[in-house]
């Protein structure tokens, strides 16, 4: 690690990020009011901040330092407060605010990239090569862009308007797409190898796996990605009045509450527009669905082989789901399909006694005599996705043996000169935020490879700064704020659940962050070892200790020691100090607007 980089490892939050973003830098700016710089901050490493500000699964929370004290800063719906200010999906878009850190090309290269699969990894591909100058051509096998983000992720969790000006903005930059056109059927690899001068596969994982269940064959049982992409695309799904959901993680809670509003999704497919205004379609789809009763299944249940505990869903998910009155059965297994004239009836289930091994791989363990009887006219699998390698060809990259494309874990290229590949095809079914990721770095590897710098990591520069926002001496006590949700009672149709915040809520919560983007720095030459920052520390971060014991192999000396991981960035060390040998400092090295200043 070069050794300024440290200081971009040391801030949890952008570390935990895939894509680098300076969350804590962001979460700051609106604690001082200054939401554009927070949106700059937010928007520069992630082409879709609008998007994430929604559905991201967040990692930036779990890493946050506040959540040593209490519980983590509220981020994600920190992103949404800024993006629905300045983001194209605000009153303000036509200001194209995110030009600013995501301007068009200045130059044009004749180099031509294609990308294979308009998902979140394909897009974020295409819109950083073409900030490069690069001509680009995107591939996509529906009738949409968008990918899991259109298809897998339901309406109510992310509006489709919104996604449609996030891909507006990229599209528009110059990306030149092709529709309806599926790799191993409409194109093969080998003829956009001899169009492009490089390719890079996003193709995801859009198979369902399934289970080799008696009755699995059954009308009324359905794979979960394949039943999302169905209803999402408008297609017509009977599920009937109940239906039993297999499997424990955030598709399959996403199934479940799908099933809920399948009322809501016929009468939005049912609405009669003009097949050639999409975004005339998407506004008019969404009235319907808002007038449409909350209704669909009239009971869905899910089984899990996992505990509560357990459960790899994310927490709120999982809360949300238990509100809008799903009903759960932890520690079961499917055990067969019940079915009557070819159709599901019911599903048997068998007791679980324990999930994993002693170290802690999965193996279940079931209990033959604990047998229960569900019964329903739809069960949906949850169980996991697969990719489509067949569709690379016979001359196309290694496959590994869990059936993704092989990588080069660095750089994501694949065995085949100037053949990138990313998101689920590579890694298998993985988050949002990493599959943003996964376009970027296989952006930055083709850019490489055409001699090109990655300008975001050529280096920073440590700003020095002339006064530090100091907390509050109540920062310690303020809890986090709620979330704004629809109430149960008023979730019609497919309306989204999660609210914005408003400014006061969102300032209010910005003002737990602890700053950890700043960083105390030393001036040897100036410290007289008084150890009165030792003595002023509130957590006793900082102590002085012989050199001996930090091995530096300097003897009879004396090392100032600091813990940044408990650091608090209080500034009454700073402020204590006689000889004025500690200051403030923000390195701008990653995730930090060059166009703006430095917050203090």
């Amino acid at each position: 690690m070069e050794p300024l980089e440290f200081f971009d490892e040391n801030i949890p939050c952008l570390a935990a990020c895939p894509v680098h973003t300076n969350a804590g830098m962001y979460v700051a700016a609106i604690a001082d009011g200054e939401d554009e710089l927070a949106y700059l901050t937010a928007r520069l490493p992630n082409p879709f901040a609008s998007v994430c500000g929604r559905v991201c699964a967040a990692p930036c929370e779990d890493a946050c330092r506040r959540g040593e004290i209490d519980r983590p800063i509220a981020i994600r719906a920190l992103k949404r407060f800024v993006t629905e200010q300045f983001g194209p999906e605000s009153p303000n878009g036509d200001d194209r605010t995110w030009e600013r850190v995501a301007a068009p090309p200045a130059v044009e290269r004749s180099e031509s990239i294609g990308i294979v699969g308009g998902g979140p990894a394909g897009l974020a591909c295409a819109h950083d090569l073409r900030r490069h100058g690069y001509q680009v051509t995107l591939y996509e096998a529906t009738d949409r862009l968008g990918g899991m983000m259109v298809l897998g992720i339901p309406e109510y969790r992310l509006d489709r308007d919104l996604i449609a000006s996030e891909i507006a903005a990229i599209v528009d930059m110059g990306v030149d797409v092709r529709y309806e056109t599926k790799l191993g059927e409409t194109v093969t690899l080998s003829e956009l190898r001899e169009r492009h001068d490089a390719v890079f596969l996003a193709i995801g994982a859009t198979l369902g796996r399934g289970l080799d269940l008696e009755g699995h064959q059954a009308d009324g049982v359905f794979r979960a990605i394949e039943f999302l992409i169905n209803v999402n695309r408008g297609f017509e799904v009977d599920v009937g009045e109940r239906v039993v959901v297999i499997g424990g993680g955030d598709v399959a809670m996403d199934a479940a509450r799908t099933a809920l509003r399948a009322a809501a999704y016929e009468d939005a497919r049912g609405v009669d527009v003009d097949e050639g205004d999409e975004r005339a379609a998407m506004t008019e789809a969404m009235d319907a669905a808002r007038s449409a009763r909350r209704a669909g299944a009239q009971h869905v249940s899910v089984i899990s082989l996992e505990s509560e505990e357990e459960l790899p869903a994310s927490e709120f998910e999982f809360e949300e789901a238990v509100n809008e009155g799903i009903e759960f059965f932890h520690r079961r297994g499917p055990s067969r399909i019940l079915t009557s004239e070819g159709a599901a009836i019911g599903l048997e289930t068998v007791g679980v006694i324990s999930v994993f091994d002693s170290e802690g791989r999965f193996a279940p363990k079931f209990d033959r005599d604990d047998i229960g009887v569900i019964e329903c006219d739809t069960v949906i699998l949850a169980i996991g996705q697969a990719v489509d390698t067949e569709a690379l060809g016979g001359d196309g990259p290694a496959v590994t043996p869990r059936k993704t494309i092989e990588i080069d874990k660095m750089t994501l290229a694949t065995s085949i000169p100037r053949v990138w590949a990313g998101g689920d095809a590579a890694h298998g079914p993985r988050t949002l935020i990493e599959a943003i990721a996964d376009g970027r770095t296989a952006a930055n590897g083709i850019h490489a490879a055409f001699g090109g710098i990655d300008a975001e990591r050529a280096g920073g520069r440590m700003v020095r700064l002339q006064q530090f926002h100091r907390l509050d001496d109540i920062y310690d006590r303020i809890p986090r704020v709620s979330l704004p949700m629809l109430p149960t009672d008023r979730r019609i149709g497919l309306q989204e659940v999660e609210l914005a915040m408003s400014p006061e809520q969102a300032r209010c919560e910005a003002q737990r962050c602890l700053r950890c983007f700043a960083n105390i720095l030393l001036d040897v030459g100036k410290c007289v070892l008084c150890a009165l920052c030792a003595d002023v520390c509130p957590v006793d971060v900082i102590s002085l200790v012989p050199s001996e014991e930090v091995g530096t192999g300097i003897a009879g000396a004396t090392a100032l020691m600091l813990d940044e991981r408990a650091c608090l960035r209080c500034g009454l060390c700073i402020e204590r100090c006689p000889t004025k040998a500690l200051s403030m400092g923000v390195w701008t090295g990653v995730g930090v607007p060059d166009l703006v200043g430095v917050s203090t």
